[in-house]
């Protein structure tokens, strides 16, 4: 069992990347559809197509980002702690947010206009059949307002998508932002 903390300095439970070693090829049809799917999950969060973006979702949905800590000596690889978290959301608490986005949030009013960069995608057969691990870098452009400095944010998501009727679902996922001091005024946005 992976131990998923950060307070030992036992390096074989730092978690890194894909965990597991059942790697689907570049180019199989497998990875194609599941590449094509997160395009697609972006293209839906870019242009405020929440009802598609909520398509994706599974309804045992785990969606949450830990804190980043900068750490230097015998430590410095243990830097995320998964004991807080940005936010900690589920599908009901995502559609909660996505309904209120959709009429009007005191936070979103007027909307941010965000492009989201999906690359350097990596995926791995998970141990329940059906299910893949897949691992994504994330660079979002936030422009808020009339400000002509856009806001951005760089990430690693580690997603557990289940093939469903077809489809992918999205089942997990766990975003490592890369910063330790947030680069956004909030997280009104989906990463």
């Amino acid at each position: 069992m992976v131990n998923y903390a950060t307070a030992a300095i036992d390096k074989t439970s730092v978690l890194r990347g894909l965990v597991s070693t059942k790697r689907v090829p570049l180019g199989s049809e497998v990875y194609n559809r599941l590449l094509e799917t997160l395009y697609d999950e972006a293209a839906a969060l870019d242009e405020r197509r929440f009802d598609d973006w909520v398509a994706y979702l599974e309804q045992d949905l785990s969606y949450t980002a830990p804190l980043r800590l900068t750490r230097n000596g015998p430590n410095k690889d243990r830097d995320v702690v998964r004991t807080m978290k940005h936010f900690d959301e589920n599908y009901g608490s995502i559609l909660m947010r996505t309904g209120r986005l959709a009429k009007s949030a005191w936070a979103e009013d007027p909307p941010s206009r965000t492009r989201r960069f999906v690359t350097n995608v990596r995926v791995a057969e998970s141990e329940t059949a059906g299910e893949y691990e897949v691992v994504s870098y994330l660079y979002v452009e936030r422009s808020r307002l009339d400000n002509p400095d856009n806001e951005t944010i760089s990430a690693e998501r580690r997603d557990i998508w289940r093939l469903v009727d077809g489809a992918y679902k999205l089942a997990s996922r766990e975003i490592i932002v890369d910063q330790s001091t947030l680069g956004m005024s909030n997280f009104a946005i989906f990463l």
